[in-house]
């Protein structure tokens, strides 16, 4: 008799579904259309891109908000377990993080005050000119690789980096391609895009390089193939970008 209960009580423990984990999502809440703040609700690309993925995989989704360039410290520290803000896959990050796989694929682009696009038409003709990145991106870098960065004024921002190009503070800031794009679109101010995108921007969830976040990593980089396989994520790529940005220019 006590054999059979224990059996029954094994195979009721089998059938339930393993406990929910919570993943904690860090973000800037700053960084139009993929995580911002309207009406205090926090929205964008990347807020229906996770509750998406823990739709999938049953996870809890508990978005964390800080500044930009605290979010690789807190993931780092365990504050947070991934960090969803375009986060561009670098040499340098994946050295120290366990990435999934590429969910936005993108380049790097100059915008300018409008009018001034004539006079700077690509990152060739930066040089001489003072240029605004968002602190903590991987922009600062690109352009410090350049064979001319010597002769670039590189400045980083915490905010106000299209405000300050628009009034003439700096000549241009970088941005990704993407969120120029919408930025220009959504604000009043006279900003215009210069040139076309330069170098390649493949931008993924990094998760800690330790047995949990590699754990982790796996089980949320197969929701990720399921959203593109049964086209969700192109879905939630079209309502806030109007554009497929979810696989490479050449797959297209």
């Amino acid at each position: 008799m006590r054999k059979t209960i224990l059996t029954a009580i094994l195979a009721v423990t089998t059938a339930l579904p393993a406990a929910a984990d919570t993943i904690r999502v860090g973000m800037s809440g700053g960084y139009f259309p993929f995580t911002f703040t309207r009406a205090d609700e926090l929205q964008g690309f990347e807020v229906d891109f996770l509750n998406a993925i823990g739709e999938e995989t049953g996870d809890e989704i508990e978005f964390v908000t800080m500044s930009f360039s605290g979010l690789i410290g807190a993931l780092e520290s365990g504050r947070i377990d991934t960090v969803a803000n375009q986060i561009t896959i670098t040499p340098e990050r994946e050295a120290k993080f366990a990435f999934s796989q590429p969910y936005v694929y993108d380049g790097a682009q100059v915008v300018v005050k409008a009018g001034n696009e004539d006079a700077i038409t690509g990152p060739e003709s930066l040089q001489g000119k003072s240029v605004a990145v968002n602190l903590g991106s991987n922009f600062e870098e690109l352009l410090r690789n350049l064979p001319y960065a010597d002769d670039i004024d590189i400045r980083t921002y915490e905010s106000n980096i299209a405000q300050d190009t628009a009034l003439g503070r700096v000549d241009a800031f970088v941005m990704d391609r993407v969120s120029s794009g919408q930025v220009i679109k959504e604000s009043p101010l006279p900003l215009a895009l210069a040139g076309q995108p330069f170098d390649e921007i493949r931008n993924a969830l990094p998760f800690r390089n330790d047995d949990d976040g590699k754990a982790m990593r796996d089980r949320v980089d197969a929701a990720i193939t399921t959203l593109k396989e049964n086209g969700k994520l192109a879905e939630i790529s079209q309502k806030w970008l109007d554009a497929d940005v979810t696989k490479p220019a050449a797959a297209e």
